[in-house]
């Protein structure tokens, strides 16, 4: 039985956030905010703050268009030693990202935006996941930048992908975040708004 019966709107094209939130009996319906990245700068912004940025644009950009939806906007930016690394933009920059990744301790840090024009709904929170890599042997970096896996992704590579356990040790803090979507905020934030909007 799916949680609510008012669908939200996801303003996100990613596979893994829409497979969580189904996963979790949510209903809601996918339009992608289309915005350009690239018009926001990280200058002098903290990852945090940069995160929240992406997920707050995404997010109004749809609400725009929709004014009396619930919209859910959200953006994963990978940190490591306050560097900010983004999707590789070819096999040669997945390479690169990977060996740097998991030669020491990196973060996942999630942004989730909520956004309702007419209602006033502005909600944005953010949560951080630390990941441990193991020590990986060059075959495990050809296989996987082979493999194609790490298209499409902050970091290079998606902890659900079937070698990411050649990869990684442990990690602290919500595994869904290193999805892309932190369900134990998103599903708290969610329900209460829902439930607000059926008062």
């Amino acid at each position: 039985m799916s949680k609510n019966n008012e669908p939200f709107i996801l303003a996100s094209s990613s596979p893994r956030r829409s497979e969580l939130l189904k996963e979790a009996g949510y209903e809601f319906e996918v339009l992608p905010s289309g915005i350009d990245e690239n018009a926001y700068p990280a200058d002098g912004l903290s990852v945090f703050e940069y995160a929240s940025i992406l997920a707050k644009a995404k997010a109004f950009a749809v609400a725009l268009k929709h004014p009396g939806r619930l919209v859910l906007g959200a953006d994963s930016i990978v940190r490591q030693d306050d560097s900010i690394i983004g999707k590789p933009a070819d096999a040669k920059d997945a390479d690169s990202i990977i060996r740097r990744l998991f030669a020491s301790p990196h973060e996942l840090v999630s942004a989730v935006a909520f956004i309702c024009i007419d209602t006033g709904t502005e909600l944005i929170d953010t949560d951080v996941t630390t990941v441990y890599p193991k020590k990986i042997s060059e075959d495990n970096i050809v296989d996987y930048v082979k493999s194609g896996d790490w298209k499409g992704k902050a970091g290079a590579y998606g902890i659900q992908d079937p070698q990411s356990d050649k990869f990684i040790e442990r990690i602290e803090g919500s595994f869904t975040n290193v999805m892309g979507l932190p369900m134990e905020k998103t599903s708290r934030y969610l329900d209460r708004l829902l439930r607000l909007r059926t008062q």
